[in-house]
């Protein structure tokens, strides 16, 4: 899953990337609320992670012009700031969590699951579909009740496309949510961990729609 990270303070945000990257989250990380603006229009994530100290624009302004323009990404307000002013301002202005510094980086990226899961219509954690389930907290996989060993990437496609059933995904939008700034993507990358987990999970699982995308079929 591909998060917006705005901190500007370089070592905690370094951090926070680098932690979140290694629980199985891309993450593009900006350093003022200008630019943060801008990514927000231009990019698709599932997921914003925003301070409220940024400089050219605060938190309050850029989740503010987020919600203006009609959007409902999940957005997790982290912040040093503990005044309950600031609290009811930040969910007043749309925030789906507010969490001061510092925080547990698996607590972190167990909040962010849950927005966007419950963005995505899920009550649980795991998500099933036919004899295929996961758990995106655990990174585990299962057919048919038996576990299944996929890679980071193949499991990353696999719960985009799942989280996604019964919509057609393009390549680029499967690269989108694998790949931030930065990391360079083979031309054929998403056909060859696709081809991995039809090996995995059944030939029939992921759709392909030519000349179109992948999906997943939502069960009758």
């Amino acid at each position: 899953m591909r998060v917006l990270l705005v901190e500007d303070d370089a070592l905690l945000g370094d951090g926070i990337q680098k932690s979140l990257n290694r629980l199985g989250f891309t993450v593009d990380w900006l350093r003022d609320g200008k630019q943060a603006e801008h990514a927000l229009a231009c990019e698709t994530y599932a997921a914003a992670i925003l301070d409220l100290g940024l400089p050219e624009r605060d938190g309050f302004a850029v989740l503010q012009s987020l919600r203006e323009a009609g959007s409902s990404l999940p957005a997790l307000i982290l912040t040093a700031r503990d005044d309950k002013a600031d609290k009811l301002k930040g969910f007043g202005l749309g925030a789906d969590d507010y969490v001061v510094k510092p925080v547990d980086m698996e607590e972190l990226a167990a909040r962010l699951r849950a927005l966007i899961r419950r963005a995505g219509g899920y009550a649980t954690s795991r998500l099933q579909i036919g004899p295929i389930e996961i758990d995106p907290e655990a990174r585990q996989v299962w057919r048919a009740g038996e576990s299944v060993d996929v890679s980071a990437r193949e499991f990353a496609i696999l719960e985009c496309l799942m989280q996604n059933a019964g919509r057609v995904l393009t390549r680029g939008q499967i690269e989108e949510s694998l790949y931030g700034w930065g990391d360079s993507v083979e031309s054929n990358a998403v056909e060859v961990f696709i081809h991995h987990l039809r090996k995995k999970l059944g030939a029939d699982f992921i759709r392909t729609l030519r000349g179109i995308g992948y999906t997943i079929e939502r069960p009758a």
